[in-house]
């Protein structure tokens, strides 16, 4: 199960490493920071509002089902995409991409989660870390893809429409692997030889339909804490290349920064796919509000460190962006068994579709404070245009943190009793 669930989220992943894709559209087409961010933006606008929206639906039609109208969707996005850079239609890419390959974005991006959290029921922040890794590496594969193809093919509008078409195509194959391997566990199906659980974790009783916890207030706390967690990782993120060019400009030759960025890109994605896996693992031991505020507190100390000692200091600016996107990915990790603590199993999957709009909010938040304001400080050199995202980014971390603090458990009044499992139609 966990390769079927890897197949789909290391493909869309690629979302990830879309500040190459980024470059070459600026490049090819010339246009701005914030121009070439708008297919990103609205891409994970609608990976917040699809898996909101579908989230009962991917419980009830099945993995099988969501994984392949994941596949179909996302493909598209790149397909739709070409079309409009052979035409030299920019407005398409934002529909393709955007659009068309959000919405496969999101449905991809739920549907295995709740399905490996019912094979691994007794290592939930584990199950997690297995299925949203993947997301997070995407951009390791992608990255190097990108950087090839842009480089056999060129940055006109006709090498970067045959790119997108290449990577439409090769991602609809290799999605197909996780739509024909996904099964779910029978009802009665329990974990062989179960490790000792914590009593939160092992409590069945704790059952809460999505309809009740969208109006509870833990659910809007987590919805915060998850927002300001993602601006914090995808302001960086987004920009990751420009952003080292800009420190580091310096330092060597125009080409050897080029490639250096490239590489940066590719480092921060392992960064966001093993932090998935080792810190929602290690709240299965330490408890999920105590990792969230090393993910929260620490990642506002980090963008200090960066703001002060990063300028020219290759090992601190490493260190420190590493460790930020490394938190930033585990917040996704953690927050489905966050929400299993909090609200119980029944109808998780629907639960985090909603709470995935925090994503949508942070996907614009993020990718605007950062290009909006940089674009504004045209004339200042390197770092220094800089200064002011990265002050924002460290308040909405401590916004974050005091959010995490008041989140307290859920009254069982609001409970609907013993939990009874949502049976999916399909992929048995």
């Amino acid at each position: 199960m966990p390769p079927a669930a890897l197949a789909v989220h290391l493909s869309i992943g690629q979302a990830y490493a879309w500040s190459n894709l980024k470059t070459g559209l600026g490049d090819g087409l010339g246009l701005s920071g914030t121009a070439t961010a708008l297919p990103f933006q609205l891409a994970i606008v609608m990976l917040g509002l699809s898996a909101a929206f579908g989230g009962t639906t991917v419980e009830r039609r099945g993995p099988r089902w969501a994984m392949f109208v994941s596949m179909c969707f996302f493909s598209a996005g790149f397909l739709i995409s070409a079309v409009g850079l052979f035409l030299s239609q920019f407005w398409l890419v934002v529909v393709g991409y955007g659009f068309f390959g959000g919405i496969g974005l999101g449905i991809g991006y739920i549907s295995p989660v709740s399905t490996l959290m019912k094979w691994f029921a007794d290592r939930p922040g584990m199950a997690t870390g297995i299925a949203i890794m993947g997301f997070g590496g995407g951009a390791l594969i992608a990255a190097p893809i990108e950087t090839a193809l842009l480089a056999a093919f060129g940055s006109t509008p006709g090498g970067l429409g045959t790119t997108f078409l290449l990577m439409g195509v090769g991602y609809a194959i290799f999605m197909s692997v996780g739509w024909l391997l996904i099964r779910v566990p029978a009802d009665d199906w329990t974990p062989p030889n179960p490790p000792q659980q914590s009593r939160q974790a092992a409590d069945t009783r704790v059952a809460v339909s999505a309809a009740t916890a969208i109006k509870l207030p833990q659910f809007w706390f987590l919805w915060v804490v998850l927002c300001f967690n993602v601006t914090a990782g995808i302001g960086l993120l987004e920009r990751a290349n420009p952003i080292y060019r800009d420190f580091f400009a310096e330092t060597g030759p125009a080409t050897q920064i080029a490639a250096a960025a490239g590489a940066f890109v590719s480092i921060l994605s392992l960064a966001n796919m093993l932090g998935r896996f080792v810190w929602s693992s290690a709240s299965d031991v330490i408890g999920r509000k105590n990792i969230y505020r090393m993910y929260l507190g620490v990642g506002a100390l980090l963008y200090l460190v960066i703001l002060t000692l990063g300028e020219g200091n290759k090992v601190v600016f490493l260190i420190a962006s590493l460790l930020i996107l490394s938190f930033y990915g585990a917040g996704f990790a953690t927050v489905p068994a966050y929400l299993k603590d909090l609200f119980g199993t029944y109808q998780v999957g629907a639960i985090h579709g909603r709470l995935l709009t925090a994503w949508s909010a942070a996907g614009v938040l993020g990718p605007l404070v950062v290009n909006a304001i940089v674009d504004a400080q045209g004339d200042v050199p390197g770092p220094g245009k800089y200064s002011v995202s990265f002050m924002i980014m460290i308040g909405l971390l401590v916004v974050g943190f005091i959010s995490n603090e008041l989140i307290k458990p859920v009254d069982p009044k609001h409970y609907v009793g013993t939990e009874a499992p949502v049976r999916e139609e399909a992929a048995r």
